[in-house]
């Protein structure tokens, strides 16, 4: 494989400083590329479906959860990193658009339920198989053994970090 614009830059940090060992840059270079660049072109996906990828998050997020697809907000915001005033625009959008209902929760009834309606659950189904199109697409070129070394060694260093 040929030189990438990130060796340029790591090559032009070794000449201006050599002094530095900036490899680092090689890899988190890459990484905060692939990641632009596919969401980029996640982001086209999933507007194709009326859909930000914040928006995409909160629908998928309560899909994996298995029937009946309800979350509380709180459960979803823990699980998506966000804070309550953030989870709550993204309810107030989905819930315009058909996609979410919000209802008292049975167990408590200071607390709301989350709920995908039928729409949302067909937007969701339709999104997540679009999406992984480009996903597919992006790692063509990789063995499934490069494929799961990779998602390895991308796990290994997630985990340090956290």
């Amino acid at each position: 494989m040929g030189e990438d614009p990130v060796d340029r830059i790591v090559s032009q940090w070794r000449r201006e400083r050599p002094d530095l060992e900036p490899s680092p840059m090689g890899v988190f270079g890459r990484i905060y590329r692939i990641a632009r660049l596919m969401g980029d072109r996640m982001e086209e996906v999933y507007g194709a479906y009326g859909l930000g990828r914040g928006e995409f998050d909160v629908l998928a997020t309560l899909r994996r959860a298995g029937e009946p697809y309800t979350l509380s907000p709180k459960a979803m915001t823990a699980t998506l990193m966000l804070t309550s005033g953030g989870m709550t625009g993204r309810l107030d959008r989905l819930e315009r658009a058909g996609l979410v209902a919000r209802t008292p929760d049975p167990d408590d009834r200071r607390a709301l339920r989350v709920s995908l309606t039928a729409r949302g659950l067909q937007t969701i189904n339709e999104a997540v198989t679009a999406g992984l199109g480009p996903q597919h697409e992006a790692l063509a070129g990789l063995s499934p053994q490069e494929r799961e070394r990779l998602g390895d060694l991308l796990r290994t260093l997630m985990g340090a970090l956290e």
